[in-house]
């Protein structure tokens, strides 16, 4: 599975983005596709996921951020409102096989993943 990550910028604080990650497989239905971050000096944080069976979202995003995937054209977007200068960051698209669970958060658990596309907020 390949992913590439885009839409990534710069943005003011109260602003929106959307990012797009597109997936080269024939199983894109059937995977966990998750989004997660990393801001520098931090480790990867947990944005959201979607997958057979539910959606999960960072306390730090809900009523923000809204995935949604289409699984006709291989594709998870990440929509990105009233941001701020704390979603600053690279965001990464990942994805792995399996089930909707209590994993989906770790990014240690996933296979497959995106090069990042890095998000600036101006405060």
């Amino acid at each position: 599975v390949q992913l590439q990550a885009s839409g990534g910028g710069l943005v003011q604080a109260g602003g929106s983005l959307r990012l797009s990650c597109a997936a080269s497989t024939r199983t894109f239905s059937s995977l966990v596709m998750a989004w997660f971050r990393q801001a520098p000096g931090k480790e990867r944080e947990f944005v959201a996921a979607t997958a057979r069976g539910g959606t999960l979202y960072a306390d730090s995003v809900k009523q923000r951020f809204t995935i949604f995937r289409d699984n006709a054209n291989n594709t998870v977007d990440l929509q990105m409102n009233s941001l701020k200068a704390e979603d600053t960051a690279v965001y990464f698209c990942a994805a792995r096989q399996g089930a909707f669970s209590h994993t989906i958060r770790y990014p240690r658990y996933y296979n497959y993943w995106g090069q990042g596309t890095l998000v600036t907020v101006s405060s």
